[in-house]
């Protein structure tokens, strides 16, 4: 069957990496389709706004199907009816603190759902390159430097989830010959991160406090060592990884570290604020087992597929910082917002 164009399939296509990753697939020339769950809200495909407009044109490019991880049936379908040549599963229930209070939900999407796509590739029969989205939160206590070799020991449901999700990928390409592949990223961030994860949280507060709509913003740990990448970067990994002929398991890091306070001091200090003034401490939001440190060692990915990172934490902080601002900016030339203390 000859075609146009090489065919992916996104799950977790309106997140921050699927919009990335479809953005550059689309730049590559590829007819994508991507998976998004029905919203009874019009902003959930927010992130997809710049690339995506119903289908209503011949070489239309980019095709959204409702559906779920959670359900087989219309993941087989899915997979049947546009046989894609390469399958990103970045769908996720992604927030590590969240998956202590509903762990249940989280295995059955991080977990199971891993397992429902890759069956539904495997019975398709239709070739398909595999990438499953895995974390640095695999390793959990084990000491930095991670890589490729380091032993797992997660210490969230999420993390465990993502463990199973892991040797699922690896059991798959063992047993029946897939090309599947593991991409253990480390934090990989940016303006498209959802609000509530640290980074996104600091930067989004420091644009308020400048704008004087927000007086103080509660944080758990600190102390926390974190190795933290520029988003766009890392989706290019994802492609490199199914662009090689073996499938493998790849770190992709940075190789360095900075606590939490350290991304807050630059992050205040970019807007001319001193952070100590603003941040407030609230256990709430301390997880039950910590992961003291994280710190990827991702030289197999520079050596195999020529892939690093570019783009310094600090560095990434501040454009961070400057989007947030630029967004409120927009925002508060249009409607009110109203003031937000946490």
């Amino acid at each position: 069957m000859n075609r146009p164009r090489r065919t992916a399939l996104i799950t977790g296509i309106t997140g921050q990496d699927g919009s990335h990753l479809a953005e550059l697939l689309l730049g590559k020339g590829y007819e994508v389709h991507g998976i998004v769950r029905r919203s009874s809200t019009i902003s959930g495909n927010s992130r997809l706004d710049g690339i995506y407009q119903p289908p209503h044109t011949p070489d239309q490019q980019l095709f959204l199907h409702y559906g779920d991880i959670t359900d087989a049936s219309m993941l087989t379908n899915v997979i049947r009816d546009i046989q894609p040549d390469e399958v990103y599963n970045l769908a996720a229930q992604s927030h590590v603190h969240v998956s202590f209070q509903i762990p249940d939900y989280t295995g059955n999407v991080d977990a199971l759902g891993t397992i429902r796509l890759l069956e539904a590739v495997r019975a398709s029969d239709c070739g398909a390159r595999f990438y499953q989205a895995s974390t640095s939160e695999l390793f959990g206590s084990t000491p930095p430097p991670q890589n490729e070799e380091s032993p797992f020991h997660p210490r969230s449901p999420y993390g465990v989830a993502k463990l199973y999700s892991y040797w699922a990928v690896v059991n798959y390409r063992e047993a029946y010959g897939l090309h599947a592949s593991n991409g253990i990223l480390f934090n990989h961030e940016g303006p498209r991160r959802g609000e509530t994860f640290v980074t996104r949280k600091i930067t989004r507060a420091v644009a308020r406090i400048a704008a004087g709509i927000q007086d103080a913003v509660y944080m758990g740990n600190l102390n926390a060592v974190r190795d933290w990448g520029y988003a766009p970067e890392y989706v290019e990994g994802m492609w490199r990884m199914l662009q090689h002929d073996t499938p493998d398991d790849y770190v992709l890091a940075t190789g360095e570290g900075a606590t939490v306070r350290d991304f807050v001091e630059v992050a205040f200090g970019h807007a001319g604020l001193e952070w100590e003034k603003y941040v407030r401490h609230d256990s709430g939001q301390e997880r039950p087992a910590e992961v003291d440190a994280l710190i990827g060692d991702a030289s197999k990915a520079k050596r195999i597929l020529g892939w690093e990172a570019k783009t310094h934490w600090r560095d990434l902080a501040k454009l961070m910082v400057d989007a947030d601002r630029q967004l409120l900016d927009d925002q508060l030339s249009g409607r009110t917002v109203h003031a937000e203390h946490h």
